[in-house]
């Protein structure tokens, strides 16, 4: 019953896998200034131009997995730009013990993002894909 299962699951799993970069990215670039202000306060550089790339990164590497568009890049992409991202600013083991707790749930989510963005850039799409629609 299982294999029968497999293609819509596949689908359903890169969909909500990119729900929420599609949503983050599409809201990142609706409030340039805010996001540029949250990445500022990472000490990072050119927040806004950061801001800007990043949101575009999420928007488009989202979509690209949800469709299933070059997703084995889109996967490696997302997946890398996610640990960063989670050593960048969910720093857990630098705060005190009542905002911990918190910031280590947020690390460990994006750990099991990034391990499913890595298993789509090792596996691919799937056949119920824009991917396997090229190759076909």
């Amino acid at each position: 019953m299982i294999d029968s299962l497999k293609n819509p699951l596949l689908v359903i799993g890169r969909v909500l896998l990119a729900l929420m970069f599609v949503l983050a990215g599409f809201g990142k670039l609706t409030n340039i200034a805010g996001t540029a202000g949250y990445i500022a306060s990472g000490g990072l550089p050119a927040p806004t131009v950061l801001a800007v790339i990043v949101g575009l990164l999420e928007l488009f590497g989202g979509l690209a997995i949800a469709i299933g568009f070059k997703a084995r890049w889109a996967g490696l992409a997302l997946g890398l730009f996610t640990l960063l991202a989670s050593v960048l600013f969910h720093q857990f083991w630098t705060m005190p013990a009542d905002k911990a707790m918190m910031q280590q749930l947020m690390f460990m989510k994006n750990l099991s993002v990034a391990g499913g963005l890595f298993i789509v850039a090792a596996l691919g799409a799937g056949p119920l894909s824009w991917d396997a629609r090229r190759a076909a």
